[in-house]
């Protein structure tokens, strides 16, 4: 299988891939990570040998979804892996790559940039991570996979998703072993 990684922060999902392929718990290949930020990430994509794009966000948004959808047809992957990614991608991009992402909540509930905050302040007991395929909304495609992570009466927004990070991250790589053992299925 062959993917290629988006991310815009620290990198610490895509990390979690790389480390996985690294110790042979996934077989595939990562032919490139993306990102739109200058940022950590694309320090840990260099450091691992894998290709490290910065593709800068530009003033005029159609301009910018050309350049990553003809950068990323250009590397033909099977796949293509949302980990960080703080951009909602074009809708020639989601009609033309199967892609999926991660998200630090239990969706359908509290989706959007703010996942971590608006579990806290709904007073839920429980939140998590999902893995799910990306679609023309903000994370409404549908649920690939999901895990729960309990909401401790001392949390605050930093330890919770702390917490959820942990759990986001074998859950990608979880989800990354079932395509390359069943496939990749079709969106639903």
């Amino acid at each position: 299988m062959k993917i290629v990684l988006l991310a815009s922060g620290t990198g610490s999902l895509a990390q979690a891939i790389i480390d996985a392929k690294r110790a042979g718990d996934l077989e595939l290949e990562i032919l490139a990570l993306v990102s739109d930020r200058e940022s950590q990430v694309l320090q840990r994509a260099s450091s691992a040998g894998i290709i490290a794009k910065h593709l800068p966000m530009t003033s005029d948004r159609e301009i910018w979804d050309t350049q990553l959808f003809d950068y990323v047809s250009d590397l033909k992957p099977d796949l293509v892996v949302s980990v960080g990614f703080m951009r909602i991608l074009a809708r020639a991009f989601v009609e033309n790559f199967r892609t999926i992402n991660t998200h630090p909540a239990l969706l359908p509930n509290f989706p959007g940039a703010h996942g971590v905050r608006d579990a806290l302040a709904a007073g839920v007991t429980k939140t998590g991570a999902t893995v799910h395929w990306v679609d023309f909304g903000v994370d409404t495609g549908a649920i690939i996979a999901q895990k729960e992570v309990e909401v401790l009466p001392t949390d605050d927004e930093s330890t919770l998703h702390e917490r959820i990070k942990i759990v986001e991250r074998a859950l990608i790589v979880e989800t990354l072993q079932n395509f390359i053992i069943s496939g990749i299925p079709g969106r639903i």
